[in-house]
């Protein structure tokens, strides 16, 4: 048996989930959640972990930089090879939030797009 804990992100809550693991279950057991969000929070972290990435992009021929935040979650063990790599592009402007700068980044088919519109 394999139990694992985790603090739920999926709500303001934060609920203190325990993971229990069973051989020949199929599905891990979860207590500690006060919704199903919770349930399916503890199994998505313990199978393939998971995160929407938020950061900024330098934009051409300027000191400012531009938020920028992924379309949808990213496998965790890929985050900082995002981060890296999305630390070496710049951004020529006009840029409107919404724009996909970068599509399918890292092969994690998810893009990523601008979080503000910069003229």
């Amino acid at each position: 048996m394999n139990k694992r804990e985790f603090t739920c992100i999926s709500c303001p809550l934060g609920c203190h989930l325990e993971l229990t693991e069973s051989q020949g279950s199929d599905l891990p057991e979860v207590t500690g959640n006060l919704c199903q969000r919770g349930i399916d929070f503890a199994r998505e972290e313990f199978r393939a972990p998971r995160r929407v990435l938020t950061t900024v992009v330098s934009i051409s021929g300027s000191n400012s930089l531009l938020p920028v935040i992924s379309a949808g979650p990213i496998p965790k063990e890929k985050l900082l090879a995002c981060l890296d790599y999305l630390k070496r592009i710049k951004v020529k402007t006009p840029v409107t939030a919404g724009d996909v700068l970068v599509e399918n980044i890292l092969e994690t088919q998810v893009s990523i797009v601008a979080a503000k519109t910069v003229e």
